[in-house]
């Protein structure tokens, strides 16, 4: 792999193409921008591999449905979802596809960073057994109610429907969450949605 990392940016805004390019690049990764997900599949055959930043909300064919399109070609390149309207839903759609991240609109550039570093980690793993393995095993940490919580956001559940689902006050669910993130070593739910996914949990 080449010192200047690949990464490219698939949004239909001139200006966030325009911005996270900057950044990219005075970082040191080398950028390639797209105005739309259906021009990126229609050169994909010519796209260097790389990591993905996928926008969501796009004309013609949105960001899940590039993804969708993406995992039935059998790109491997790692996807990290953007969006300013994020919700859970969405979040765990992108995550149960395969991203590798979930960032919504306004970002910090450390976040982005974080997570295209986690993106080219990926890429160079050999075995995605191996991270089966280690995310089954931080799942293993877990007590039963956490992971009956887990499951819970897993499936795009709020804490209230899964307090009322468990028979728990929200506050209860709320003090679950922050104990199975802290041993999942989780700072956002993209990422604990990483490893549920990864460990293949939560499947519909």
């Amino acid at each position: 792999m080449s010192d200047r990392r690949l990464v490219h940016i698939i949004d239909d805004e001139d200006s966030v193409r325009n911005s996270i390019g900057f950044m990219l690049q005075t970082t040191g990764y080398s950028v390639r921008p797209w105005q739309s997900g259906a021009l990126f599949l229609r050169e994909l055959r010519n796209a260097e591999p790389g990591c993905i930043l996928l926008d969501i909300r796009m004309p013609e064919i949105d960001g899940l449905q590039v993804q969708q399109q993406l995992n039935a070609r059998g790109v491997t390149m790692p996807v990290i979802v953007l969006t300013g309207h994020g919700d859970v839903t969405i979040a765990v759609k992108a995550m149960r596809a395969g991203a590798v991240d979930f960032l919504e609109k306004p970002f910090e550039a450390e976040q982005l960073l974080c997570s295209i570093d986690k993106a080219f980690e990926r890429m160079g793993e050999t075995s995605s057994a191996s991270r089966t393995d280690a995310a089954r095993t931080q799942i293993s940490s877990l007590s039963a109610r956490e992971r009956e919580v887990l499951e819970g956001l897993a499936a795009g559940y709020p804490n209230k429907t899964i307090a009322y689902d468990l028979g728990i006050s929200p506050r209860t669910v709320e003090v679950h969450r922050a104990n199975l993130m802290q041993k999942l070593g989780a700072r956002s739910l993209s990422e604990a949605l990483r490893v549920t996914f990864t460990a293949e949990m939560g499947q519909i």
